[in-house]
């Protein structure tokens, strides 16, 4: 069964704690730049399925610091704009863009991917990378991607999935921040994009992206024990003994199949 919904009370406390964690340098630490399975390998595969080219306008939901939308900018030569619900990140993306000399063709805003600032029919393509399981309102986020597409537009999910229940050390807090708590089943997410105009055209299991990602975060949690310095910089909320048991039942669920990883490519 889906986990519940949390409140509104509740969604709003998880889009800040999932901002302040998401912009700190622990996390860069545990996760890499592009804090997602796959880096920017599975990025490239996502805009490759999406059919991106220099002409291409693509939203990136969730842009973090940016590292995904300059590499597609990069890459493929597109327009990018990244949105992210961090100030923080978004500053440091525009930054990065500067530093890289692409402050024409990526730009970054402070936005709440459930109510996107842009007019209707704005983009080619949208980009979600590891970040829809933590929206509260999913299928709202998904009424937004449809609503800044232009008709045959395409958006582009990459998101962990589930096959039946997972244990309950993986519903809390931190496994919602962790884009674990509410993972949904692969057919549950192509709903979502079909209730929202989208027709499905492909699907792609990448589970061992997964598997060394949470591999690299056990290692370096282990390892390092993470020091004082280091622990500092995590926000007051992030529970270290909880972060090591979150990645350990991830890591069992991956082995148990409980678990995955998924490229999701549906047309408006």
């Amino acid at each position: 069964m889906k986990n519940p919904e949390p409140a509104p009370a509740e969604a709003g406390e998880l889009k800040q704690c999932c901002a302040a964690l998401y912009e700190s340098e622990a996390t860069r630490w545990l996760l890499g730049d592009s804090f997602h399975p796959g880096g920017v390998r599975l990025t490239e595969r996502l805009g490759v399925r999406l059919g991106l080219n220099e002409h291409s306008r693509v939203l990136d939901v969730a842009a973090g610091k940016g590292t995904s939308a300059l590499f597609l900018a990069e890459r493929f030569g597109c327009q990018v704009v990244g949105v992210d619900l961090s100030a923080r990140n978004v500053l440091e993306a525009r930054q990065a863009a500067t530093a890289r000399g692409l402050p024409e063709r990526a730009r970054f805003e402070c936005a709440d991917a459930e109510r996107l600032p842009f007019t209707d029919a704005a983009f080619d393509a949208v980009v979600c990378e590891c970040a829809f399981c933590t929206f509260p309102d999913k299928a709202g986020a998904a009424r937004e991607f449809a609503r800044v597409l232009r008709p045959g537009g395409r958006v582009g999910l990459s998101d962990l999935t589930r096959r039946g229940p997972l244990p309950a050390e993986l519903s809390g807090l931190i496994a919602w921040i962790a884009c674990i708590a509410d993972a949904l089943p692969i057919e549950a997410y192509r709903q979502c994009l079909t209730q929202a105009g989208f027709a499905t055209e492909a699907a792609e299991p990448h589970d061992e992206a997964l598997g060394s990602l949470v591999k690299q975060v056990e290692g370096r949690l282990l390892a390092a024990e993470l020091t004082v310095a280091l622990a500092s910089t995590l926000p007051a909320r992030f529970d270290l003994t909880a972060a090591r048991t979150l990645a350990r039942q991830a890591r069992e669920a991956i082995t148990r199949g409980q678990l995955g990883y998924c490229l999701l490519i549906a047309t408006r």
